[in-house]
């Protein structure tokens, strides 16, 4: 894949952000994207295979800054586990504004366009962090502050809860079932992690 600093690339992902912003993503065509971008229907092709793979680069793209602070956390040793993990889950929880998409409307068949592209940022998300949430798990493990046995196991079950609860799209909830189910995540956590109740309730500020 080309080099994402170079303008013509970025062009046509700002032509499909901006047109997903006006249309739903199956009426949108290559031919569109080219002319939003004011360049030739050839020139994308150089850069990408397909629509489908222009939406992955938005994704990848969109969602860089918070994946990159995310990861940054990893070598911060100094600042204490679960402290980074809050700030990891607080990424989860602005990450999927990041993208900027919205529907104009809200009709019964654009519904399932728009939880399969929210699926695309959300499974993104959970890959991405997935590592960096495991090797911060590990690091609580190796320093006696989490006792569980499978990190990569415990950072995909959060990041999966939350990734798709703090999205709020795929399954819509309201504030107090948001609230109820953080409160679940967190006590399972504590139990979890062998941590007594309460001491991860500074997490209920997400």
């Amino acid at each position: 894949m080309p080099d994402n600093t170079n303008a013509k690339y970025n062009k046509i992902l700002d032509a499909l952000q901006a047109l997903l912003e006006e249309k739903s993503i199956g009426t949108i065509s290559v031919r569109e994207i080219a002319e939003k971008a004011g360049i030739g229907k050839g020139s994308i092709y150089y850069y990408f295979s397909s629509k489908e793979a222009i939406m992955e680069a938005l994704v990848e793209r969109d969602y860089q800054k918070p994946l990159d602070t995310a990861k940054s956390l990893a070598g911060q040793r100094e600042i204490s586990p679960f402290t980074r993990m809050a700030m990891i889950f607080q990424a989860c929880r602005t990450s999927s504004t990041e993208f900027g998409i919205r529907q104009t409307s809200d009709s019964q068949t654009e519904a399932p366009e728009k939880a399969f592209i929210h699926q695309r940022y959300i499974t993104y998300l959970i890959q991405e962090l997935t590592p960096t949430l495991t090797e911060i798990i590990q690091q609580g493990i190796d320093g006696g502050d989490i006792h569980f046995d499978n990190p990569s196991a415990l950072a995909e079950i959060v990041l999966i809860v939350l990734a798709v609860k703090l999205d709020n799209t795929l399954v819509p909830s309201t504030q107090e079932e948001i609230e109820n189910t953080i409160v679940g995540l967190i006590s399972l956590l504590e139990n979890g992690t062998g941590n007594p109740p309460g001491s991860l309730n500074f997490l209920r500020v997400l």
